[in-house]
């Protein structure tokens, strides 16, 4: 029950959308647990962003998940993300920024897992 969301000033391509949403659905297996069967990615380019005063390309990812993970586990999830939006949109890595959500309570087909 993964949601994975990307704001970014920087344009995506359609080709830009389907890389990301792909290797998302690779990427998600590093949080145990997770599969791309249940992920769900929202992707939002060109929206405007300003980071450190700047609206140089920046970007900023939220991960929600149904349950926790551990801190290594986020590490390695952070830097191979980075990594994708770095180089799939050329953002500088100093100028992404991802955040995590845990709940125990997530809603499916009109009940609660």
């Amino acid at each position: 029950m993964p949601f994975i969301q990307v704001k970014t000033n920087a344009n995506l391509t359609p080709n830009d959308e389907i890389l990301i949403k792909s290797k998302f659905g690779e990427l998600i297996k590093i949080i145990p647990g997770k599969s791309e069967s249940w992920l769900m990615v929202q992707l939002s380019g060109g929206k405007k962003m300003y980071f450190k005063g700047s609206d140089e390309k920046c970007a900023y990812i939220e991960v929600k998940i149904y349950g926790g993970a551990s801190s290594d586990v986020y590490d390695k999830f952070t830097s191979e993300v980075t990594s994708l939006i770095s180089k799939t949109l050329n953002v500088s890595p100093n100028r992404i920024y991802v955040s995590y959500f845990e709940t125990d309570n997530w809603g499916y087909s009109g009940s609660n897992f």
